[in-house]
């Protein structure tokens, strides 16, 4: 039996630049900045006062009151973005339930439920700790609410692998549909990591940017020589991904094909990306064999670039690695130059974000690369959006512990 080929039928973003995916990539083209004073708790004494927010998202919009009491923000993030990549497919779930699976990713789900109810159980003791403390808290409740929302009965997963969690997904649900066990999958990340603990541990773990609280226009810059730090945001990105033969039988839209996905481990260090971005390398070389394409027909990249210092330095590395003498032709753009690090949402985001270029043959441009690094000197789109001719884009994400994860998609055609 051939192996079936995937297509991307739908794609949902709830992101610091958009409620939606028309307006968080009219955004981003825009090269609009969404990094702002945290609101969504109090934050004078941190070390970090900033962050990416979804502004304007009301989970009552998408679930009814009673419901969205019961769900954390990370689940409300993601059944948004998993109605929108729905509506925009098409895809009659509960008419073929037990073929249509869901497997979103979560890097540590809901942490702000956790906080909350540690301050209650300090403060009032253990019997009035909320029933539904462990179905708001733990991570896999985003893939568990939208299937039990949908109805889908298929394979049910949720993926944990740090910042790469939600790519993990997508390319997990890729060889799912690959090997034949589903006819269609919901796929994608999420996260909502603005909270107070998620902020102090970051800083001290030293991956936090927190010398430009008085400039968050200024303070995510991916591959600058100045930058010094992620900026934590939150967000969601879904997926509808589905077999060809299945999505060209019900006459769904075709936005773009997934051919590709590679991942890898650095094998190395907690926080600390491998020497020279080796392990970064070996998933992107990956996904291009299992795409079966070669590096120089890859036209956009669509990086991690999380603007720490090691991270941007040894993923420019890797490119390098990987393309050789044509890595300088290659255009590169990071999303989280606008939308901040969201966590196990950024690798699904930013696939969100790759298969919207690869439709407009246009990518957004990197945000606040004002002064050149020499260590990063490849093309990173400094200067807003670019017009590029694209057939094949990868999209990477890179994670604490030493996941990496490449996906690779191509525009559609018959």
């Amino acid at each position: 039996m051939d192996t079936p080929r995937v297509v991307v039928t739908g794609v949902g973003l709830m992101t610091p630049v958009g409620v939606g995916r028309d307006a968080s990539w009219l955004s981003l083209l825009e090269g609009k900045n969404g990094i702002a004073p945290i609101t969504l708790v109090e934050a004078e004494d941190l070390p970090s006062t900033i962050a990416g927010e979804v502004t304007g998202f009301e989970a009552t919009d998408f679930l009814n009151r009673k419901d969205a009491r019961r769900m954390d923000r990370f689940v409300h993030l993601a059944v948004a973005a998993t109605d929108e990549a729905l509506e925009q497919s098409g895809l009659d779930v509960p008419a073929e339930a037990d073929e249509i699976g869901c497997m979103i990713g979560c890097g540590i789900g809901g942490i702000g439920t956790l906080e909350d109810q540690f301050r209650v159980f300090f403060d009032k003791g253990p019997g009035r700790v909320s029933p539904f403390l462990v179905p708001m808290f733990i991570s896999d409740m985003a893939a568990g609410q939208v299937s039990i929302r949908t109805g889908a009965r298929g394979p049910n997963v949720n993926t944990v692998s740090a910042c790469a969690s939600g790519a993990d997904a997508i390319g997990t649900a890729w060889e799912v549909l690959r090997r034949g066990d589903a006819k269609a999958m919901i796929t994608g990340g999420t996260d909502a990591g603005v909270t107070r603990m998620s902020v102090a541990a970051f800083a001290a773990s030293r991956a936090l940017s927190t010398g430009r609280n008085d400039d968050p226009e200024h303070a995510s810059r991916p591959f600058d020589l100045e930058r010094d730090g992620f900026i934590l945001a939150e967000g969601a990105g879904t997926l509808i991904l589905e077999t060809l033969e299945h999505a060209q039988e019900r006459g769904a839209p075709i936005l773009a094909e997934m051919v590709g996905y590679g991942a890898s481990a650095d094998a190395f260090h907690v926080t600390q990306p491998s020497e020279n971005g080796e392990g970064a390398a070996r998933a992107m070389r990956v996904a291009l064999d299992k795409a079966g394409i070669n590096a120089s027909d890859v036209g956009y990249i669509n990086a991690h670039g999380t603007s720490t210092p090691l991270n941007d330095k040894f993923e420019t590395m890797s490119v390098k690695t990987v393309f050789g003498e044509a890595a300088g032709a290659i255009p590169i753009s990071s999303s989280k130059s606008m939308i901040g690090h969201t966590l196990g949402a950024g690798g699904a985001i930013e696939a969100g974000v790759t298969i919207m270029s690869i439709l407009d043959q246009r990518i957004h441009g990197t945000r606040n690369l004002i002064v050149p690094d020499p260590e990063c000197d490849l093309d990173y789109v400094p200067e807003g959006a670019r017009d590029v001719p694209i057939e094949y884009a990868v999209s990477n994400s890179l994670g604490f512990g030493g996941h990496n994860s490449s996906l690779i998609f191509k525009r559609f055609s018959d």
